[in-house]
């Protein structure tokens, strides 16, 4: 079975890169990483792609432009078809974003759209939100905008900080993001007038979707 050629971006620790790297270790995932891509040499990241074997780079270009110019020719060298932002903390030049579009999925901590940008588990707390989670949605040119592909629902505890609340979501983002990449790679995923369609789901699991219909489970 050919398996989906995936890159990934990221700029810190890459723990939702080495959830992904486990995921694929089964010869049955229908996705395989390819390259990993850092703007920042001391990414622990690239320590991570290293130790699987996995061919990486750092691109350190300054401006938003030349980024995107170096990492569009990196990923097309390397034949992704899907690219994954994990933890990447620049914000991508619009013409990156719109030349990948539906092909560029990113995961944030926070039930978009509430609490978009920077520390979203301060502003779940200080909000007082009951629950709170992550989202996987394909990107958009606005900063943590596009359909969404599947939420993962966290209780907030009364005691909880920032650091807690973080390790909470943290979890389920390590079992929600392999999923969603599972679902695009065996090609279940379908955009339609800006919502995400999933093929042949069925009722909840870890994650709620958003289908056209109500939302269900993965099915996998």
């Amino acid at each position: 079975m050919a398996r989906l050629p995936v890159a990934v971006l990221a700029s810190g620790r890459g723990s939702n890169l080495q959830a992904l790297i486990e995921a694929a270790r089964d010869p049955a995932y229908p996705a395989e990483i390819v390259r990993v891509l850092s703007d920042r040499s001391d990414a622990a990241a690239l320590e991570r792609a290293d130790r699987a074997g996995i061919a990486h780079r750092v691109l350190p270009h300054p401006d938003r432009a030349s980024f995107a110019g170096a990492a569009d020719a990196a990923l097309r060298e390397a034949g992704a078809e899907l690219v994954i932002l994990a933890g990447f903390m620049r914000i991508l030049d619009t013409g990156f974003v719109e030349a990948w579009q539906d092909r560029l999925i990113n995961i944030h901590p926070s039930l978009l759209p509430a609490f978009r940008g920077l520390h979203p588990q301060r502003q779940a707390l200080a909000a007082g939100v009951r629950f709170s989670g992550c989202t996987v949605h394909f990107v958009r040119p606005e900063l943590d905008s596009g359909p969404i592909i599947a939420q993962a629902v966290v209780p907030v505890h009364p005691d909880d900080d920032e650091a807690r609340l973080a390790a909470r979501i943290l979890a389920e983002e390590h079992r929600v993001y392999p999923m969603s990449v599972r679902l695009y790679a065996e090609g279940r995923l379908r955009v339609v007038d800006g919502r995400v369609v999933i093929a042949g789901a069925s009722a909840p699991d870890v994650a709620l979707l958003n289908p056209a219909e109500g939302l269900v489970s993965t099915g996998v």
